[in-house]
């Protein structure tokens, strides 16, 4: 992954820019060395009954490396949501799943089962998540810890 070559990514929307979403941006572009390209519009919702926006979300997906789903968004619209991760599993994307921000109640089995991996909202986690799935890099960092001894 570099500028000239940057993870694709969608990240699931209701066609509005929910608090959720735009944490998910901040995240990643507080991230170091992690570029990417966003394939989400949700600020420009088309025209048309159900089926034009599956059709639209249908392209939205289509060229993606890895989905990133909001579970909070579950129960705005169940449905929506729903085939957003049924079409990514279709086409063999996988789906890193956050947990409800800020929240203690559990993911939804419905999402869950559907998640290639559910992470917590923290950067480094939804950042290593994403390169782990989309590109098959091995994220494994270490810390280092320094303290005096007396």
């Amino acid at each position: 992954m570099s500028q000239a070559n940057p993870l694709r990514i969608f990240v699931t929307h209701l066609w509005e820019d929910s608090d959720d979403y735009l944490r998910v941006f901040e995240y990643l572009e507080s991230a170091r060395n992690f570029f990417y390209r966003n394939y989400s519009t949700p600020d420009h919702p088309p025209v048309g009954d159900k089926e034009t926006l599956k059709e639209d979300l249908r392209k939205q997906i289509g060229p993606v490396e890895a989905v990133i789903a909001l579970s909070s968004l579950y129960e705005k619209n169940k449905d929506l949501l729903t085939f957003q991760l049924l079409y990514a599993q279709a086409n063999h994307i996988p789906i890193i799943l956050m947990k409800p921000f800020g929240g203690t109640q559990p993911v939804p089995k419905a999402l869950a089962d559907h998640a290639s991996e559910i992470v917590d909202w923290d950067e480094r986690a939804l950042v290593d998540a994403v390169r782990k799935h989309a590109r098959h890099e091995d994220t494994t960092r270490w810390d280092t810890i320094e303290f005096k001894l007396d």
